[in-house]
């Protein structure tokens, strides 16, 4: 299939895990990808090479996505060399479990500005761009943890629930100049940040999941493939779970 030939956008967080499985997939039907990153050079090397090699277009775009400013001249750099962008994939973030009785400060608010004002900025830095030609898609990466209670991670929930929000507001600004935004919501993936979980832990979790199984980083991807292209033109404002029925 070639659903984004002759398109372009970004995606963060896109050196390693979901983003990169996304880049890959973008990629591998005709666009050409803006990789995100901002610690992980070599990873990110790494992932366009990897496209390069199976015959794709990808760009590196460097950026620290809680400066505004940064990120501002990266995506900048990135639009005026491919004469536009037709998609932007908002997908880095972090995790920084604590209880909040002893979440510090800086917990909160390296959590809360990477994940949610980084989105703000990504989106303000192509939305211009968008709004000229009238055409665009946005696509955020929430989390189940944004709508379902998990102790310890207060910082992480308020910043995905904050996206899921902010979603649905821009969704309905943004549609009548002819950008749609949409988010996905992943439950527990293989290779994500369940990682960090030993094994009786991963058990539990599964338990809890109608599907007793996690996620695979593909199941997602098809999920953002489809809401990004044309074959979800009137869909607007929704935010999809990929959890297995963990949300249910």
């Amino acid at each position: 299939m070639g659903r984004f030939i002759n398109k372009s956008g970004i995606i963060t967080g896109a050196s390693r895990g979901l983003g990169k499985a996304m880049a890959k997939a973008f990629a591998s039907e005709g666009a050409c990808v803006g990789i995100g990153y901002y610690r992980n050079q070599n990873e990110a090397e790494l992932t366009v090479k990897e496209i390069e090699q199976s015959g794709g277009n990808a760009i590196l775009v460097k950026a620290d996505i809680k400066n505004e400013e940064e990120t501002a001249n990266a995506f900048s750099s990135f639009i005026k060399e491919r004469g536009g962008i037709d998609f932007l994939i908002n997908n880095a973030g972090i995790i920084y479990d604590q209880p909040f009785a002893l979440m510090s400060k800086n917990s909160w608010s390296l959590v809360t500005q990477t994940n949610l004002e980084g989105t703000f900025h990504c989106t303000r830095a192509v939305v211009r761009s968008m709004i000229a030609k009238k055409a665009g898609v946005i696509i955020n990466i929430s989390s189940v943890a944004g709508s379902k209670a998990n102790p310890g991670q207060v910082n992480y929930a308020a910043s995905k629930g904050g996206i899921e929000a902010m979603s649905r507001t821009l969704a309905a600004e943004l549609a009548p100049m002819g950008i749609r935004v949409n988010t996905v919501v992943p439950g527990c993936l293989k290779g994500g940040m369940t990682q960090r979980l030993d094994r009786r832990a991963i058990d539990a979790l599964k338990n809890q999941i109608p599907l007793k199984r996690l996620g695979e980083l593909d199941e997602v991807v098809k999920a953002v493939l489809f809401l990004s292209s044309d074959d979800a033109s009137y869909i607007v404002g929704q935010s999809i779970m990929v959890d297995g029925g963990l949300s249910v």
